[in-house]
């Protein structure tokens, strides 16, 4: 393996370049703000700053699914943040969420804002406040409670690991992506063989596991992420296929995809979501149309 020229590492790192790769421009050895800026703030009581990344997916299913079964208290505003052109590196941003990192909640229903960051935490404290898509015996609450740190857990090996180095990293690494390759597999079949006995994650019942986990593992099934499908014969999962499709079909689920999305046919891009009418009237194909 001689891809790149032998690295000794120093004796103490120093930041003096640019890591190079698709996100050179926005990683930084620090944490805080790098400039001055004030979030929006909408009509509801949950406003959500996000960019539909899997883990802005996640929050943005999980919202729509809770005013599918008619939980009005759960209506949103859903404000766009360009990772790319560093918003989460605003003022107001970092505020909610030092670790700047999409998605932030903040929850304004209360006599006091409260803050809830980290896709899983958010998650959480949705089906808490609203009482849905987490059980109420304990061995099934466990078992999503499981599943969901699961997610946690392995979803950086995905991306930051194997999406990483196989897709964006300036040159290729064979020991790298091999190394990544392997977990990423490891992590599928962990999945296929708990989807072969069990309709979805925690059991018999769809819960916040499953809107964690789909996101990420249901793209990469479908190949939709990374351009890897081929690479990682993502076909050979079919529990995790049956799974996936399933889930796609979810009418709240559709729509939870469009929320906050800046790729793909414009018709799927919902870049603001205040209302369920936009839907219908302010997906990217209609504002284009119209300007």
């Amino acid at each position: 393996m001689t891809d790149t020229p032998a690295y000794v590492p120093p004796k103490v790192w120093t930041w003096n370049k640019e890591n190079g790769g698709q996100f050179a421009s926005i990683n930084r050895p620090i944490a805080g703000p790098t400039h001055d800026k004030e979030l929006p703030v909408g009509k509801h009581p949950l406003q959500l700053y996000s960019l539909a990344t899997p883990n802005g997916v996640k929050v943005t299913v999980m919202l729509e699914e809770l005013l599918a079964l008619g939980h009005k208290g759960a209506e949103y505003d859903a404000w766009l943040i360009r990772i790319g052109n560093g918003d989460q590196f605003g003022s107001g941003f970092v505020d909610i969420n030092p670790n700047s990192k999409i998605p932030a909640l903040m929850d304004r229903s209360g006599p006091e804002p409260i803050r809830v960051f980290e896709s899983g935490s958010i998650l959480f404290y949705l089906a808490e406040k609203f009482g849905a898509f987490l059980p109420k015996d304990v061995k099934t609450r466990t078992e999503a409670m499981s599943w969901l740190f699961w997610q946690m857990g392995s979803a950086p090996y995905l991306g930051g690991g194997f999406g990483h180095f196989y897709a964006y990293a300036p040159f290729k690494i064979e020991y790298a992506i091999d190394r990544f390759a392997m977990e990423t597999k490891r992590q599928l079949d962990v999945l296929d063989r708990r989807l072969a006995d069990n309709e979805y994650l925690a059991g018999k019942d769809y819960t916040i596991a499953d809107m964690a986990v789909w996101p990420w593992y249901g793209a990469l099934a479908k190949g939709l992420v990374y351009g890897a499908g081929e690479f990682l014969s993502v076909q050979d999962y079919k529990n995790v296929q049956r799974w996936t499709d399933q889930i796609a079909q979810r009418p709240a689920v559709k729509r939870g995809r469009m929320v906050n999305r800046v790729s793909g046919d414009p018709a799927s891009q919902l870049h603001e979501r205040h209302d369920a009418s936009d839907f219908e009237t302010k997906t990217q194909d209609k504002i284009e149309v119209v300007t």
